[in-house]
């Protein structure tokens, strides 16, 4: 089974701002966890999040302020392995803010597809404040 998610939000910066927290380590550190990436189709995506969790792809499609996709997957866990699923971003000028369009596909069944969603729900959320210029703080557990 393929299973796909997909979610929205909105972020009070421009879109060259939200992209530069999704691209650049140094603010992906902010609100992901530590991070290496070369944000050109097949540039490294590398990420630990939460520095605990390395997951690994690379970067499929890029339009600089526009959209994003790479592909993605977690080291060591056979469900979701590297490079085997695919997260698409598309940011959307809306107002003086940015409307974040996710999606992650290619996930194995319903049960990853929840976890994901969670997972991406709370860093999303810890996103839309570290690129709006407030500090989400030390990242805790998560929220349903």
């Amino acid at each position: 089974m393929n299973e796909t998610l997909r979610t929205e939000i909105e972020i009070a910066a421009p879109q060259a701002t939200v992209f530069a927290f999704l691209t650049d380590p140094d603010k992906i550190l902010r609100w992901l966890g530590t991070a290496t990436t070369d944000a050109r189709p097949g540039g490294i995506y590398l990420v630990s999040v939460g520095d605990k969790h390395p997951a690994r792809g690379q970067f499929t499609e890029v339009i600089p302020v526009h959209r994003l996709a790479y592909s993605f997957g977690w080291e060591g866990r056979e469900a979701v392995p590297p490079g085997s699923s695919l997260v698409e971003i598309d940011l959307v000028e809306k107002g003086s803010g940015t409307l974040v369009r996710f999606t992650h596909s290619g996930l194995p069944n319903e049960e990853e597809r929840a976890s994901h969603e969670k997972g991406w729900n709370h860093y999303l959320r810890r996103l839309s404040v570290a690129a709006a210029g407030g500090d989400p703080g030390p990242d805790g557990p998560m929220e349903a």
